[in-house]
């Protein structure tokens, strides 16, 4: 079975500021680009080992019908499939990164689809072999087990045969993988839409001067102290979305129905048991964020109250919800400046954890740090075993997100680094489940730091506000999220049709949820749930929520710790995939399968909220 291909790390609640006129890739430094001369010096080398790839797979031939007869075929075969895997990754991590420079570099675009054409050759290839092996009895895959050859990849192999009864024939197996490259259709052209293809309209600023409303810069915008522009860039941006509705609700319908197709041939229940079941995730951790969250909603629309006090309005709309409090903090940090802050406030985690990161944020140009022509919006960290991190920015000098989102992203970094350091190949990724932990433990620490140094009283409502709204996208808007998702694929699994009004329907009335009475609901905002793009992989969003709750936990644990309880949280980042998530987590002290640690969060979050209405009575 092939490992799953590089994953993008990225920020769903922040679309990354970005400039109002975005430079090409050719205007900006060197230093300011990612390197990825350690995958490939040039692109006719990736296209020779491409060649050689394809050729490659033929070898698969060899190992079919063989694996029941011993322990060494098994090893062989599993030793061949890792290399065809490794290989993959890294052309992989070269074209997708490449392909994000610039989204309409066709020649970019064209190695892109080549590798994952040839990723899902790789998986017709080697689809017999989790046919043949869950075809060997229980009894014999027992001895085979015992085997010492086999020492290495018994994890490996304990994980495919738990999906026993979720594996069919070969041919079918064969016949689903193929389907793999047609089964993104509704995602590409989500993203080409979303990215290349919509206007997304200009405004007038408060200084008369007009604005090209981007992804990148929406959220800042939403910061501006300028009520009209705010609103005017509200309503122009969800007027691009309102133009193309129908196409987006088509696209996501079209989306649920792919997954629906995949979850009953593979014999599970629901789409989100075959999601969870990945990662070994008990159903009930998403059912308990869920409810955790409903019971602690009123701190939430308390917020919101005390907002619309603070603003001084008679109504508080969405578009009043992110501006800052206060308006005389004047925020400009450069890059560089901005790691130092970062490297400064991860001190506790020692050498072993700053210095490389220290080096790769600035030396070893891990980041591709502005936004051009082009460029894939948002924020990532990505990657494979066979180089270093990579984080995907769209910095903006003058406000502070682009420092948090640095941080959180170079939490994804390390947690990478450090378990391809501590692990074998076949161990070194870590699951979704986990991922979020390591990014949101660094922005609770930099708050932390922030906090503790000499600032105004400004600055501390301005960060204890930033930390409130933190804790409110990744906490509460995520569980909203999710949902969402398990609420429109109940619908459409009790085979309910998928309509436009559907959709805006579920979403508005959790919006009227989550926000409470006194929040002004626009109407276009039903509309939001076609602009998020993870809802295009299927139950990912509650891992925010539940990775928030985990790195709150494991802050405090750290900071208020010693030796043992530092060394916990490392090993865990060192863990990689040896272990599935939910132990990964308890061994270092935070059980996710109690509702204790959403709740603890969600304490904070209160806590936060009065600390701010104390602040600014």
């Amino acid at each position: 079975k092939l490992k799953k291909i590089s994953r993008l790390f990225g920020v769903i609640y922040i679309f990354m500021e970005a400039k109002v006129n975005p430079l090409t890739r050719e205007g900006i430094s060197e230093e300011a680009k990612w390197d990825l001369n350690g995958l490939y010096l040039k692109e006719s080398l990736w296209q020779e080992d491409i060649k050689k790839l394809e050729k490659d797979l033929a070898g698969y031939e060899s190992f079919k019908g063989t694996l029941a007869s011993s322990a060494e075929n098994i090893k062989s075969c599993l030793e061949f499939d890792v290399s065809i895997s490794r290989a993959i990754e890294k052309l992989y991590t070269y074209a997708h990164l490449r392909n994000d420079e610039d989204k309409t570099h066709s020649q970019n675009q064209s190695n892109f689809e080549k590798i994952v054409r040839l990723h899902t050759l790789a998986a017709q290839a080697s689809s017999y072999i989790s046919s043949e092996l869950m075809a060997i009895s229980e009894d014999r895959m027992h001895q085979f087990l015992k085997d010492k050859q086999l020492d290495y990849y018994k994890l490996h192999l304990e994980r495919i045969l738990r999906y026993r009864k979720h594996t069919l024939s070969e041919k079918e197996e064969k016949i689903l993988a193929s389907s793999a490259e047609i089964a993104r259709a509704a995602r590409d052209a989500f993203e080409m839409l979303d990215n290349a293809d919509l206007k997304l309209g200009t405004i007038n600023d408060e200084n008369g001067s007009e604005i090209a409303i981007t992804q990148g810069n929406f959220q800042s915008i939403m910061q501006n102290q300028d009520r009209r522009v705010r609103k005017e860039a509200f309503e122009t941006f969800y007027s691009a979305y309102s133009d193309h509705q129908y196409t987006y609700a088509s696209l996501l319908a079209s989306n649920i129905k792919k997954d629906i197709f995949y979850a009953r041939e593979k014999n599970y229940a629901s789409v989100r048991e075959k999601s969870m079941f990945s990662e070994n995730i008990p159903i009930e951790v998403y059912d308990n964020l869920i409810e955790t969250v409903h019971d602690n909603l009123a701190p939430l629309h308390k917020y919101f109250f005390l907002r619309k006090n603070i603003l001084k309005l008679d109504q508080i709309h969405i578009y009043d919800t992110s501006v800052p409090l206060v308006k005389d903090i004047q925020w400009h940090l450069g890059y560089d400046d901005s790691v130092t802050k970062i490297i400064d406030s991860l001190q506790l985690l020692g050498s072993d954890y700053t210095e490389p990161l220290r080096k790769g944020l600035v030396d070893n140009r891990w980041v591709d740090r502005y936004e051009s022509k082009g460029k894939r919006s948002g924020a990532y960290s990505s990657g494979c075993y066979d180089s270093n991190p990579f984080i995907l920015m769209n910095y903006r000098e003058d406000n502070i997100n682009s420092m948090y989102t640095l941080a959180h992203e170079a939490g994804h970094s390390m947690h990478s680094f450090l378990s391809r350091k501590a692990q074998p190949y076949l161990y070194a990724d870590y699951t979704i489940f986990v991922a979020e932990v390591a990014s949101t433990f660094n922005e609770v620490l930099l708050t932390k730091y922030l906090l503790l140094q000499d600032i105004s009283k400004s600055m501390k409502i301005y960060l204890i506000c930033r930390e409130i709204d933190n804790l409110r996208g990744t906490l509460y808007r995520q569980t909203m999220f999710a949902e969402f998702e398990h609420l429109v694929y109940t619908t459409a699994e009790s085979d309910q049709p998928m309509t436009l009004d559907t959709f805006k329907d579920i979403y508005r009335k959790l919006l009227e949820k989550y926000f409470g009475e006194d929040t002004i609901l626009d109407e276009c905002l039903s509309l939001e749930c076609f602009r998020i793009p993870h809802f295009y992989f299927s139950f990912y969003v509650y891992k925010y929520a539940t990775g928030i709750s985990a790195a709150y936990a494991l802050a405090d644990m750290v900071s208020e710790g010693g030796t043992t309880e530092l060394n916990d949280y490392l090993n865990f980042l060192k863990g990689g995939g040896s272990k599935y998530p939910i132990d990964l987590l308890k061994g270092a002290g935070v059980n996710m399968t109690s509702p204790e640690p959403v709740h603890t969060a969600l304490k904070k979050f209160s806590a936060l909220v009065n600390q701010l209405e104390a602040l600014t009575s």
